[in-house]
């Protein structure tokens, strides 16, 4: 209220005061002579102006300064018209309301700014009749509007107007914005129409409301109407009043945060729907659309009486919130229906990867028993071998055959407990275990739940994760997992657990126990043509957005990128460089150039650059060097061990960045020699009397594992007798000081790291017979196998000449 009168910029002077009353009573019978029919039109922005009211308007259009200039030169009085929308700048007849009240320019005033300020005094209403000019400004045709007033002894009239005065006062008062000098103009107002009219400009209203007002020419109802009006006013400020009242503390910058929302909360809490409440509603809704066990759904509504009881502006109302929203958002209960078409299975398997048939045929087996019986424990499937050869490729695969939803989690490198278990809600910042958070995003608590690197999870000082996979995948105990954030326990026996690995040397022993361990080998050369063929060109010719008839890539060429350029036993090197062939092919036919779209040999050189290099036997046709196998992360590899004698007291020496277990296996060989040199006929004094050096060349690279022991005890026969190997022959296998040979590791590997290398035969302890069946008989046709149980045995194959 009074927010535009001009006696509060005056601090309400009773002369001023007096002056108006006096006007509003000339007013009750103006001199209609006066007015001139046909007047100026001042349009008026964001304010009503009522007959009697003196109020200040600066004006910045150049047509209303034109207007009050003339105006103002001649007989002062003007029409003041209010815009119907405040942002119009220049307004036409359309724009303006039709009744309005007709102003005398009391003042003119030039201001600094070059705008023009003048002091106009309502006379009388008026309605235009035609608006008749529109340039320089607009003029319009009028008829005055006679007010009508009530006989002097209107009680009813006399008792609104009392209550107007008695009200305003009161508003005032309650108003700390308002200054109390308006207390004095509201009690010095005689005339009861012009008290209306007072009161009207000056209350804080729209302009429609205000000109509603004005067009009511029955001065009771108007003043009426503008009690009406008064009283809601004076209602809201009560409101703020008592809502600051309620809030009303010593503040610092978050408690005045605080007390705005406690106004906010407060204001829709009268207006009776807040956000506040729609929240609560919305998790109740929710919550009745879950299918979850009785004790979930008791824990739950628990949780949401506490947040109605909480403040929301309270930090715990955030976390309980945060904590009922992630229960909602698990899909309890919820499973995907399998697909128990046992043939289509396998054809999607087929056709996602090449070979793998023990893998294929372990998940047809589980669909199998899950379709007879209905429902069973997950089995918890662990898949090691090399890298890229497809382990965690395979998993999505499994998920699109069985039709199940597909999730992954990586835990190479994790070393805090908490993201397996998650964090307790209550500290700060705290979320549940990437375990829930994967199966929340697959919206199903049955998925395909792929444990990626299970053999990298570290350990810090936040605790070992491997600790807590241990519930994860444990058929027994995962119907209840127990998240920390949760606080109860989750059902995840239905879920399809599938690991993978590239060393189980580095898997926790209970977690092994814990999983069905299935081997994936490398793959050979003829499998790897297959799957270029078939899968990664494919692939890539999509990816690059050409079509298949633009590339032609023989077995050939396939074989020799296989053998030049990629050395590894699984395909993801050998996707980069047929990705690279396709990028070459991509940006000729981008840039119009001619090229052969058959790839020939010299087109392999240009794009991928020289060969790396083969690794090829070496017959050096000299004594103590022998070419053992290895595995490696990365497949199998052709080590060549070496050993020489000179003069000494009967010293080792090993080099070769060997870790422990070779060194211990070179030990081994030495004392065997020593202590059997008899039936190797070697002469003992060479033994005692020479030092000894072993060494494994590529010294940069480090090397562990006792594979090579029997290729160690081979090496130094041969320089102690002088006798060269057999050639074309490689070996592996572990000793012990009896002489035995043990079985090893990674055999398929090894096998197909002979095969590059070109060798023709290999010798293998006799238990590793049975990997040899694993393997497609065409891929190892033209090699030669020995098996063996005794170091005497390897001698006599290797080293025919010592016992000749």
């Amino acid at each position: 209220m009074l927010s535009t009168s001009i006696l509060i910029e005056k601090q309400i002077e009773p002369e001023l005061v007096s002056l108006m009353n006096q006007e509003e009573e000339k007013e009750r019978k103006p001199n209609e002579n006066r007015i001139p029919n046909k007047i100026p039109i001042l349009p008026l922005r964001n304010m009503v102006l009522f007959p009697g009211i003196i109020i200040p308007i600066t004006a910045g259009r150049s047509k209303s300064i034109e207007l009050i200039e003339d105006a103002y030169s001649s007989d002062n009085m003007i029409g003041a018209l209010t815009q119907k929308k405040y942002n119009i700048e220049n307004p036409n007849e359309t724009d303006l309301y039709t009744i309005g009240t007709i102003a005398k320019i009391v003042k003119l005033l030039k201001m600094p700014d070059n705008s023009t300020m003048i002091i106009l005094q309502g006379k009388i209403r008026f309605q235009v009749k035609t608006f008749i000019k529109i340039s320089p400004y607009i003029k319009a045709e009028i008829m005055t509007l006679k007010d009508k007033y009530p006989e002097k002894n209107d009680k009813e009239y006399l008792a609104i107007i009392d209550s107007i005065r008695d009200l305003s006062i009161k508003v005032i008062q309650e108003n700390p914005n308002l200054p109390s000098e308006a207390i004095f103009a509201i009690k010095n107002i005689d005339n009861p129409s012009f008290l209306v009219n007072f009161i009207a400009a000056n209350m804080n209203l729209d302009v429609t409301k205000k000109q509603k007002l004005l067009e009511n020419g029955q001065i009771k109802t108007r003043a009426l109407d503008t009690f009406k009006l008064l009283n809601i006013e004076h209602e809201q400020i009560k409101l703020k009043n008592e809502i600051q009242s309620r809030v009303k503390i010593d503040m610092d910058q978050q408690q005045r945060e605080y007390f705005l929302h406690q106004q906010i909360k407060a204001i829709q809490e009268e207006l009776g729907d807040t956000s506040y409440e729609k929240e609560i509603d919305d998790l109740k809704l929710r919550s009745k659309k879950k299918k979850w066990p009785k004790k979930v759904k008791d824990h739950f509504n628990k949780e949401l009486y506490k947040m109605q009881k909480s403040n929301p502006q309270l930090p715990d109302y955030t976390l309980i919130r945060n904590y009922l929203e992630f229960m909602l958002e698990l899909p309890w209960q919820k499973y995907s229906k399998d697909n128990f078409n046992l043939n289509k299975v396998e054809k999607t398997l087929n056709k996602h990867h090449y070979g793998l048939e023990k893998i294929k045929e372990r998940i047809i087996e589980y669909l199998a028993v899950l379709k007879i019986r209905g429902d069973m424990k997950s089995p918890i499937i662990c898949l090691f071998g090399p890298p890229g050869i497809g382990k965690t490729s395979l998993g999505k695969s499994i998920a699109i055959s069985l039709n199940r939803k597909y999730t992954r989690i990586s835990l190479g490198g994790i070393h805090d407990e908490a993201e397996i278990r998650g964090h307790r809600k209550t500290y700060i910042g705290a979320m549940p275990g990437r375990l829930l958070q994967c199966i929340k995003k697959a919206g199903t608590s049955n998925p395909v739940f792929v444990l990626d690197e299970i053999d990298k999870v570290g350990t810090g000082i936040q605790g070992n994760p491997s600790s807590a996979l241990l519930e994860v995948l444990d058929p027994e105990q995962n119907n209840s997992f127990y998240d920390n954030f949760l606080e109860l326990g989750y059902d995840l026996s239905k879920i399809m657990f599938i690991a993978t690995a590239n060393n189980l040397s580095g898997i926790h022993p209970a977690l092994i126990d814990r999983m069905e361990m299935i081997e994936m080998n490398g793959y050979s050369i003829e499998e790897k043509i297959q799957i270029a063929k078939k899968y990664l060109l494919p692939k890539q010719i999509k990816e690059h957005g050409l079509k298949k008839e633009d590339i032609i890539l023989n077995n050939k060429q396939i074989e020799k990128i296989i053998q030049n350029y990629t050395q590894e036993s699984g395909v993801r090197n050998l996707e980069k460089k047929i990705s690279k062939i396709v990028r070459r092919i991509t940006k000729y036919i981008a840039t119009n150039q001619s090229y052969h779209k058959k790839i020939k040999n010299q087109n392999i050189i240009e794009i991928l650059g020289n060969p790396i290099g083969i690794e090829k036997y070496e017959n050096t046709n000299m004594p103590g060097i022998v070419p053992g196998l290895a595995w490696t992360h990365f497949g199998g590899e052709i080590l060549y061990i070496e050993s020489i004698l000179y003069k000494g007291k009967g010293n080792l020496t090993i080099t070769g960045n060997l870790g422990n277990v070779m060194k211990e296996s070179a030990t081994i060989a030495i004392k065997y020699i020593k202590a059997y040199y008899k039936k190797f006929k070697i002469n003992y004094k060479k033994v005692s009397t020479q030092d000894i050096h072993i060494n494994v060349p590529e010294g940069a690279v480090p090397k562990d594992g006792p594979s090579a022991g029997v290729t160690m005890l081979t090496s130094l026969i041969s320089s102690l007798t002088k006798k060269k190997i057999k050639p074309y022959l490689a070996m592996t296998g572990e000793i012990t000081l009896r002489g035995k040979v043990l079985p090893v590791g990674g055999i398929k590997e090894k096998i197909l790291a002979a095969k590059r290398a070109g060798l023709k035969e290999i010798i293998l302890p006799k238990i590793n017979k049975k990997d040899i069946k694993d393997i497609n008989k065409k891929y190892i046709n033209k090699l030669l196998f020995h098996y063996v149980s005794d170091m005497q045995e390897v001698i006599k194959i290797a080293i025919p000449d010592i016992y000749i």
